[in-house]
């Protein structure tokens, strides 16, 4: 049986096995594939979920180890090395296991169909990796954008998200995990307020289809998109990786 799994801290709002074990029964193959969720306290836990599941042929990685799973890594392919993060992760046949990246390309498409080809200029709040393959996007889409942080690695922080920055920066991707399953009730502090009806709201959370931050948007008339279409889109790039098989 081969098997294939995501990981992170928590996985259980996932819909990846159940989008994975109806995809193998559509192939052909649930007889010998097989996809689960494996919630790891800390990355290090991914040397004794190897050896315990020798079967593992390939891994999706999510919050909040994009960054911290590099260097356990064989290697990266050219653009998980460019963004600094990785969310699919090939195990070859001698154990190396190679990092890619497929949010990249999963955001850029759903947010290419999203705008219609409008260009605003964008806001990415949060710089975790899921943020670094939105820059990587952004940037090669010729966007103009600030990141946003309570952190302090941001350009921004969200005390200075002032009633001009928002006119300027119409377009607001949440690369955070504030509001994902089941914490609903949970948001990025931006100043809903200011929101208007010439604003666009992308939240890369699909479950539940309408975060507390899409939702305050809807409420301003705003636009919004979920992370539906770009989680579809990066699960078929990282089955292509995986080789089917």
């Amino acid at each position: 049986m081969d098997l294939f799994g995501l990981i992170g801290k928590p996985v259980s709002h996932s819909m990846s096995a159940d989008y994975f074990t109806k995809k193998f029964a559509a192939e052909g193959c649930l007889d010998t594939k097989a996809y689960r969720l494996f919630e790891l306290d800390t990355i290090a836990d991914l040397k004794t979920l190897l050896a315990e599941q020798p079967d593992l042929r390939g891994l999706n990685v999510t919050y909040p180890y994009k960054k911290e799973i590099i260097p356990l890594l064989s290697s990266l392919s050219p653009e998980a090395e460019r963004i600094g993060a990785v969310n699919c992760v090939r195990v070859e046949e001698d154990g190396r296991l190679v990092g890619y990246n497929t949010d990249y390309m999963g955001f850029g498409t759903s947010l290419d169909e999203f705008l219609g080809g409008a260009k605003p200029k964008a806001l990415v709040l949060g710089t975790g990796g899921a943020s670094q393959a939105v820059q990587a996007c952004l940037e090669d889409k010729g966007f103009e954008f600030k990141t946003v942080s309570h952190s302090g690695n941001g350009d921004l922080s969200y005390e200075q998200l002032t009633p001009e920055v928002m006119a300027e920066y119409r377009l607001l991707i949440n690369a955070t995990p504030l509001g994902m399953a089941p914490r609903l009730e949970e948001c990025v502090p931006i100043p809903y307020e200011l929101l208007t009806d010439e604003h666009y709201l992308f939240d890369l959370i699909y479950n539940p289809a309408t975060t507390e931050f899409l939702r305050r948007g809807q409420m301003q008339g705003a636009a919004v998109c979920n992370g539906q279409r770009m989680f579809v889109c990066q699960a078929e790039a990282s089955w292509r990786i995986y080789g089917r098989l």
